[in-house]
C-alpha cells in the first residue's frame, strides 16, 4: 500500500531531530543537514517541526523509495528559527506523535513562510 502524503505538522525534539538526520544520512537521502553541524548548531531543548511538502520517487532505489521531503523548522542555539529540508520515510514519519492543533499548524506554517533559509542564516555569520 502506497502512503498519502499527509496535510499536517508535526513537532520533534533536538534528540529525535538528530535521530531523523543521522537515518537520512545513513540512507544516503540527498535532503539533510550534516549531522556534527547539526549537534553543534540546534538548541538543545527546542522543538523542531516537519512538514511534508512532497512525495519524492527514486526509480534507481526503491528499497528507500517513496521518500517524503519535509520543509524543517529547526530553532538554533541563538533561538532564531531557520528553514531547511529534510528526506524522510513515510513510516519514520507516521510514527511521530501528533501533538499539535489546528490553530498551533497555522502559527507554525506562517514562520515557516518567513524563516531564513539555513543558507541564509549562515551567510549572516549566525
Amino acid at each position: 500500500m502506497i502512503a498519502v502524503l499527509p496535510r499536517t505538522i508535526r513537532s520533534v525534539d533536538t534528540e529525535r531531530l538528530l535521530l531523523l538526520e543521522e537515518e537520512a544520512a545513513r540512507l544516503g537521502f540527498s535532503q539533510r543537514l550534516p549531522v556534527d553541524w547539526l549537534r553543534e548548531q540546534a538548541a538543545v531543548a527546542a522543538v523542531h517541526h516537519l512538514f511534508p511538502v512532497l512525495e519524492h520517487r527514486l526509480s534507481h532505489r526503491p528499497e528507500v523509495s517513496p521518500q517524503w521531503r519535509c520543509e524543517l523548522l529547526l530553532t538554533v542555539r541563538t533561538g532564531e528559527e531557520v528553514l531547511s529540508l529534510l528526506d524522510v520515510l513515510p513510516a519514520t514519519f507516521q510514527v511521530l506523535p501528533e501533538t499539535l492543533d489546528a490553530t498551533a499548524k497555522t502559527d507554525i506554517a506562517a514562520r515557516m513562510k518567513g524563516a531564513l533559509s539555513v543558507r541564509e542564516w549562515v551567510e549572516l555569520g549566525r
